[in-house]
């Protein structure tokens, strides 16, 4: 079974997920990739893992940092897209790195010569646990502000929240997820 909770950040409306003591989800309102949302939750505000995840994103939005680590996470996804999650627990607060560097870094750990940044793309744009698992710090190698699920305004909102120059990036006219 699925439990679900409610959180209501700076940035809106939040829904956390979890099966037993691992957090399965954290989808923003209006988020694309809503299918990997489960259909049938049941609302448990007070499953513990449910409250950690909370007190956890009320730190982050008061930029206390907490760690990713202080969280058991449970995300599902090929192995290919959970080298890609953990990758991105990887990257520090108020950081960003490219795709094009996770499709670098995945072609070292796997032995090959070379990784796909769209395949790395597609990874980070399924992540179920957006925010705690950060995709909203992967950007373009050009400093284009796309692939971000919850909509580019609210990476805008995240990045700018970490402390993030903002100033080298841009919000590309056409691209996923304007």
């Amino acid at each position: 079974m699925t439990y679900s909770a409610h959180y209501h950040s700076p940035i809106g409306g939040i829904i956390l997920a979890c099966e037993g003591e691992g957090l399965t989800g954290l989808w923003l309102d209006g988020k694309r990739y809503h299918d990997s949302m489960p259909a049938d939750m049941e609302e448990r505000a007070d499953m513990p893992i449910l409250r950690q995840a909370s007190q956890w994103l009320d730190r982050y939005f008061a930029k206390e940092k907490p760690g990713i680590g202080e969280l058991p996470l449970a995300p599902k996804g090929s192995g290919f897209r959970q080298a890609v999650w953990k990758l991105l627990c990887e990257i520090p607060y108020g950081s960003v790195t490219t795709y094009g560097a996770l499709a670098d870094e995945i072609a070292r750990q796997r032995g090959i010569q070379r990784m796909s940044a769209q395949a790395i793309g597609g990874a980070v744009g399924h992540n179920p646990i957006s925010i705690i698992i950060p995709c909203h710090r992967v950007v373009g190698a050009d400093g284009s502000l796309t692939g971000y699920g919850g909509g580019i305004q609210k990476k805008v909102e995240l990045l700018t929240h970490e402390g993030v120059d903002m100033e080298r990036f841009f919000v590309p006219e056409k691209g996923t997820a304007l």
